[in-house]
């Protein structure tokens, strides 16, 4: 019977994740090394770039010409950084308004076929699994609404005695409700949707908010890490950004200009989510889409590449090498 030698090592990868949004593209590469207990992600690159596709889709259906040539543009741009950085592997992501557009796939597929590319139109149900897998770590067996914000649609999630029991994604968004795109009867089977589903038997929840607009919201309150934010503080907040002009949200509070006009309707959402749940309380893991599709990857190339299994016999005598069980 063969002999063998199992070596253990730390993993050392780089993983990069591409967010494809309503309101802006992201793009992060981390290096990860898994010392055995602790798994340590270290940001080697960050790029935001304000994209809008949103704009096109809920007014048009379509992505316009323009920013299909800015998207190429970008996706190429991202190519030659994941080749810079030698990454191990990748994703792509696509969501709200990719997946509406009548265009969508027709892009993904013209930038398979020009790039070498896959982009994952991913639906609003795979969206929010790869969230969860980002604030898994920050809950405990408490009660919890999770909201995710995006520019085109709301993800939302329930959870009880430290498991997810519901969850659902509305076509409500920052850009949808900036530019008017909304709906009544999606907000109205919203709130009936939390409502049925937010049982008292479930006692005290708190909201648990993602999304870009919720840690800029997060950040003016002048809260240190990890602390929670009450309903009436994001209030507040929301309050003191509309006194602002667009102008003087830019420079005086130091937003980006996408940021600027969007996180007023994006706040109406937590505030309306959290009033409905009864939540009076949320905590801001500062974690997103792109943060779960790294910890996708990391799961994946870590079960692959765990353990390397050597046979220590003499490979001319034609024994063959088998997996230890």
């Amino acid at each position: 019977m063969p002999n063998f030698a199992v070596f253990t090592k730390p993993l050392c990868l780089k993983l990069a994740a591409i967010d494809i949004g309503s309101n802006a593209i992201r793009f992060q590469i981390s290096s990860v090394l898994d010392q055995g207990p602790r798994v340590l992600f270290k940001k080697l690159e960050y790029i935001r770039f304000p994209l809008r596709l949103g704009h096109d889709v809920f007014s048009t259906n379509q992505i316009s010409k323009d920013s299909i040539k800015k998207f190429k543009k970008l996706m190429k741009a991202y190519k030659l950084l994941l080749e810079l950085y030698e990454a191990d592997d990748y994703m792509f992501c696509a969501t709200s308004a990719m997946r509406e557009s009548e265009n969508g796939a027709e892009l993904a597929r013209q930038v398979k076929d020009e790039l070498g590319i896959t982009i994952h139109i991913i639906d609003g149900q795979r969206e929010a699994e790869l969230i969860n897998r980002a604030i898994a770590s920050y809950l405990s067996d408490q009660s919890y609404i999770h909201i995710d914000v995006g520019g085109g649609s709301t993800e939302l999630n329930i959870y009880a005695g430290g498991k997810k029991i519901k969850t659902r994604s509305f076509k409500i968004g920052s850009v949808r409700l900036l530019e008017h795109h909304d709906s009544p009867a999606i907000w109205t089977s919203m709130e009936k949707w939390i409502k049925e589903n937010v049982n008292e038997r479930f006692g005290t929840i708190t909201a648990v908010g993602t999304g870009g607009n919720i840690s800029k919201i997060f950040e003016l309150a002048s809260l240190k890490a990890g602390k929670t934010m009450s309903l009436k503080k994001v209030k507040e907040i929301k309050k003191m950004i509309e006194k602002h002009t667009m102008d003087e949200r830019i420079y005086q509070l130091q937003m980006n200009p996408d940021r600027a006009d969007v996180i007023v309707p994006a706040s109406t959402i937590y505030i309306q989510v959290m009033e409905w749940a009864n939540a009076e309380n949320i905590i801001v893991p500062e974690v997103g889409l792109k943060d779960g599709i790294l910890l996708h990857l990391f799961e994946k190339n870590a079960n692959r590449r765990k353990v390397e299994f050597v046979n220590t016999e003499d490979q001319s005598q034609g024994k063959k090498t088998q997996p230890l069980k």
